[in-house]
C-alpha cells in the first residue's frame, strides 16, 4: 500500500450515543464531488476503523482521489456507548452520514462483515448515498432481505475461500437483488483478506473509478 499525499483529521462526531471516534482522510486533490464512509466489522469480535481491511478500503477511496470517513461504532475506542445488536449501530453509520453530508452532497457507504450490514442498510434507507459496497457481507449471520428493495447500485466484494461466509450464501442474495448490482470474486482470499490486501484496495479503487466516471461525479 503506497500512501498518496493526504491529510488527516481525528474528530468525534455527534450521534444518539453520545460522541463518535472517527478519522477523516482528505486527499490533496479531491478528483470528484462525492465522498465515503467506511463501516467496521463486528465490535464484539475485534472490529474497530483500525482493523486491515478497514484501513485498506479507507486508501482505496484515497486512491481514487476521495474523501473517506471511518469511525468506530458505539463502545468501541474513545466512542460512547456500549454494543447495542446492531440497532443503535445503525444510528451511529446514519451520524456519520449526516456528518459527511454536512459538507459533501452525495456520498458511497462501504462496510466490512458486520459493517456491511449496517452500512447497506443505513445506505439503501438514504437518498443521500449514491452507491453502497459490502465486503465479506455476513449473509448468514444478518438479515439483508433490505436489499431486494434498493434500487441502488450495490456492489459485492468476497473473497472466494471465506469460510465464515460461504461465497455461494452471497451468491445466491445476489441473484435475487434487482440491478444495478456488481459482483468482484478475490480468487484465494478469506474473510479478511490474509494476503490479499492488495487485490481488495485495487478492486474497491477500480470500482469507484468507474462508477464515478460513468456518472460524471
Amino acid at each position: 500500500m503506497i500512501e498518496k499525499p493526504h491529510k488527516t483529521i481525528e474528530l468525534m462526531l455527534p450521534s444518539p450515543a453520545g460522541e463518535l471516534e472517527a478519522l477523516l482522510m482528505l486527499p490533496e486533490a479531491e478528483e470528484h464531488n462525492i465522498a465515503a464512509v467506511v463501516c467496521h466489522p463486528h465490535p464484539l469480535y475485534g472490529g474497530s476503523m483500525h482493523t486491515k481491511v478497514v484501513v485498506t478500503v479507507s486508501h482505496a477511496f484515497l486512491d481514487a482521489g476521495i474523501p473517506s470517513l471511518r469511525f468506530n461504532f458505539r463502545g468501541v475506542g474513545k466512542s460512547s456507548g456500549r454494543y447495542d445488536n446492531g440497532r443503535g449501530e445503525l444510528d451511529d453509520v446514519r451520524a456519520a452520514i449526516d456528518y459527511m453530508t454536512e459538507r459533501y452532497e452525495r456520498l458511497i457507504v462501504a462496510g466490512h462483515s458486520f459493517g456491511a450490514w449496517m452500512g447497506m442498510r443505513a445506505g439503501c434507507e438514504d437518498e443521500r448515498v449514491l452507491m453502497i459496497i459490502g465486503i465479506g457481507t455476513p449473509v448468514n449471520f444478518a438479515d439483508m432481505g433490505f436489499l431486494r428493495d434498493c434500487a441502488k447500485p450495490k456492489i459485492f466484494i468476497h473473497g472466494t475461500m471465506d469460510k465464515l461466509i460461504p461465497i455461494g450464501k452471497v451468491e445466491e442474495l445476489f441473484t435475487e437483488i434487482p440491478e444495478p448490482k456488481k459482483f468482484v470474486k478475490i480468487e484465494g482470499a478469506d474473510h479478511f483478506f490474509t494476503g490479499k490486501l492488495d487485490e481488495l484496495e485495487g478492486a474497491v479503487r477500480d470500482l469507484v473509478e468507474k462508477y464515478s466516471l460513468a456518472q460524471g461525479l
